[in-house]
């Protein structure tokens, strides 16, 4: 069928519509899940688990589990894939994991949750996205650039076995079950202590699914085209900085799974705030958070271009498919993200009400 596809369409275009595709089935879970790994982080720091860390571990957890099954069929084939065959870096895994850390408790949001919310009408969310898509871009070829190939370079690893997880552990795809089966243990045992209901699960099932299905998506494409096809997943830094630049500039580079993938989230969220009411224009509940969200927002898309993912680019779809260096960059995540979330609550007396502002309640 894929091939049927290809010689209908072509494969940039069949790329593109797998791309809106998954993207749309991600962001209607994600919505309805309320999937943050800011609120995840925020959870476990503070003692106090509840539904957002539950979501997390199941997402997380569904995703690697699925990729470890995708693989162990036949379904997939990952060893050719940026983060296992391209030299990567550790040092920029590391530092751009704990800046990505930061910024995300400074913006009240990882970057596909600021996308997601900006689908339903926050426009905090919005301008924060904004300013992370052109941080992104800067980092990748702007004035940022030169910053974040001196940080990249300090500690390199070479592409093969040296970033595979399992491969460094004498484990084969069983063991990454294993994993994936542990750490959905943890996330059950987290639901069941907050009681948290069947139908966020179900969501939160339904996001990490996304994961494995983009990841067999784009193998079976590149399996069956000539073209040259990246075998990839959801991840939003690349692709925010890429749809960034197909809107203010001339755009020569062929539109593929990952330009697809941001409208495809946006319509997802959209569609499901729509269905279940939740939809409400937000704005910024006073002017001087407004610098807190920017400064996070830069710190965030310099660290996810840096890192070479964000927090679903690396710390999920990275992740399933335990890449040293996507792993690194979740770990730096969580560290970062929770001495930052430990300060301001240390040092910083939140505005009445804020600490909810970059979240979107039911109607009722």
């Amino acid at each position: 069928m894929i091939e049927t596809l290809i010689d209908r369409i072509g494969t940039s275009d069949l790329l593109l519509l797998g791309g809106i595709s998954v993207g749309f089935l991600f962001g209607a879970f994600a919505q309805q899940s309320r999937f943050c790994l800011r609120s995840a982080v925020t959870e476990f720091r503070r003692r106090e688990p509840g539904n957002k860390l539950a979501v997390w571990l199941f997402t997380f957890s569904v995703a690697l589990a699925g990729v470890q099954v995708a693989i162990m069929a036949g379904w997939l084939d990952v060893s050719q894939s940026r983060m296992i065959a391209a030299t990567g870096s550790m040092s920029g895994a590391a530092i751009g994991g704990i800046l990505f850390g930061i910024g995300m408790i400074c913006a009240r949001g990882c970057a596909t949750r600021l996308l997601v919310l900006s689908a339903t009408g926050n426009l905090r969310a919005l301008l924060a996205g904004l300013v992370f898509a052109v941080a992104a871009q800067s980092a990748y070829n702007g004035l940022l650039a030169p910053l974040r190939a001196e940080l990249s370079g300090w500690w390199l690893v070479e592409g093969g076995s040296n970033r595979e997880i399992l491969s460094l552990l004498g484990g084969g795809n069983r063991l990454g079950l294993v994993i994936g089966v542990a750490w959905l243990g943890a996330g059950l045992a987290v639901a069941l202590y907050s009681k948290v209901s069947r139908r966020v699960l179900f969501a939160a099932v339904g996001a990490g699914l996304a994961i494995p299905a983009g990841w067999i998506f784009t193998y079976s494409v590149s399996q069956a085209s000539f073209d040259l096809v990246s075998v990839e997943s959801l991840t939003f830094s690349g692709p925010s900085a890429e749809l960034l630049m197909l809107t203010v500039a001339p755009y020569d580079k062929a539109l593929d799974f990952g330009i697809g993938i941001m409208p495809g989230v946006f319509l997802g969220s959209f569609t499901a705030a729509f269905l279940t009411g939740e939809l409400k224009i937000q704005g910024f509940d006073s002017g001087h958070t407004m610098p807190r969200y920017i400064i996070g927002a830069v710190l965030m898309g310099f660290g996810a271009m840096l890192a070479g993912g964000c927090a679903v680019g690396a710390g999920v779809t990275g992740g399933s498919i335990l890449a040293v260096t996507a792993w690194t960059t979740l770990i730096g995540m969580w560290l970062g993200a929770m001495v930052t979330d430990w300060a301001f609550v240390r040092f910083w007396e939140e505005p009445e009400g804020s600490v909810s502002s970059m979240e979107l309640r039911p109607s009722s």
